[in-house]
């Protein structure tokens, strides 16, 4: 029997925000869209817009812009776009302390309306700001879980898919630890249609293709020199809430706070998950190489000095 469609809520109007609200609309996702933001109009006439292109995709459910966040009320799920985005020369982390304070305002008031919300956190450094939903919120770690590999994957997919001359979606290739530089775009793992990538690329390849995936969000950032990633970004966050509110199961790589797995305590750190309606069902544990292990170590390090900034 299929599942029925529930409620979104997408806080942020932004260009992240609005593109995940346009997703939402063209896969029907929802039988409820609420997009929140806290500039007067900028809500309610991109919700305005969208409800036009229902005759157009076929959506059939309602979508409201608000800048008050009772209208998110019963939310199933809550996609955080909120804050502040990157500029040329900025660092994710640059953007910590300006964007915990945003978060924690947003985490309240999400909390006081929607208690038992699955939170999807897009805002960077999104490991960080996870970690500031998770503790602000109080909610069970399964329900906080933060987009980050879904979107790196995607790139890594897509170089990989323009070297080899293939489609894209006939690549598979996994990107855990950190959204940032020291992110890991696993090589052994990835393939085409079952063949690895490590028997039709050279080390060459591979290392300037794995290179290119680490520093994506700052090649496009240079290009826009006003912003950063909007429309992946917003679709990989989707792919995640698709997956909670239908109870998919798919298995993507996300943000998720860990106890032990990979040797890990303590931190959000993206790993391939289970996703389905209680938010994050299963990590996906796996043995890594001493050299993988060394990567991950990295990316751990890294968290830990966001995390610490935070204050939390």
């Amino acid at each position: 029997m299929a599942i029925s469609k529930k409620k979104l809520s997408i806080v942020g109007a932004g260009a992240v925000g609005t593109a995940a609200a346009q997703w939402a609309v063209s896969r029907n996702a929802a039988d409820e869209i609420v997009l929140v933001d806290v500039i007067e109009g900028v809500p309610q006439g991109k919700a305005l817009d969208l409800s036009q292109a229902a005759p157009l995709c076929g959506f059939t459910g309602k979508i409201t812009g608000t800048n008050d966040y009772s209208d998110t009320k019963d939310s199933d799920v809550v996609i955080i776009t909120a804050g502040l985005a990157r500029k040329p020369g900025m660092s994710r982390d640059d953007l910590l302390a300006k964007n915990v304070e945003i978060i924690k305002d947003v985490t309240e008031n999400i909390c006081r309306n929607s208690p038992q919300a699955v939170i999807v956190v897009v805002t960077n450094p999104i490991d960080a700001m996870v970690y500031t939903v998770f503790k602000v919120s109080g909610f069970p770690k399964n329900r906080v879980v933060g987009m980050a590999g879904v979107l790196d994957s995607a790139r890594y997919r897509t170089f990989l898919a323009q070297a080899i001359g293939v489609a894209p979606k006939d690549v598979t290739a996994l990107v855990m630890g950190i959204h940032g530089d020291n992110m890991l775009p696993l090589t052994r793992l990835a393939s085409v249609a079952g063949v690895p990538i490590e028997d039709l690329l050279s080390k060459e390849e591979i290392h300037r293709i794995v290179k290119r995936t680490q520093q994506g969000g700052g090649e496009i950032v240079k290009y826009l020199k006003t912003g950063s990633a909007f429309s992946t970004p917003g679709l990989a966050a989707m792919e995640m809430a698709q997956s909670i509110l239908e109870d998919q199961k798919r298995i993507l790589p996300c943000a998720a706070y860990l106890e032990g797995e990979f040797g890990i305590s303590g931190v959000f750190l993206g790993v391939p998950v289970i996703l389905g309606r209680r938010g994050v069902e299963k990590v996906l544990e796996f043995p890594l190489t001493d050299d993988e292990k060394k990567a991950i170590a990295l990316s751990v390090e890294a968290v830990k000095k966001q995390v610490a900034a935070t204050g939390l």
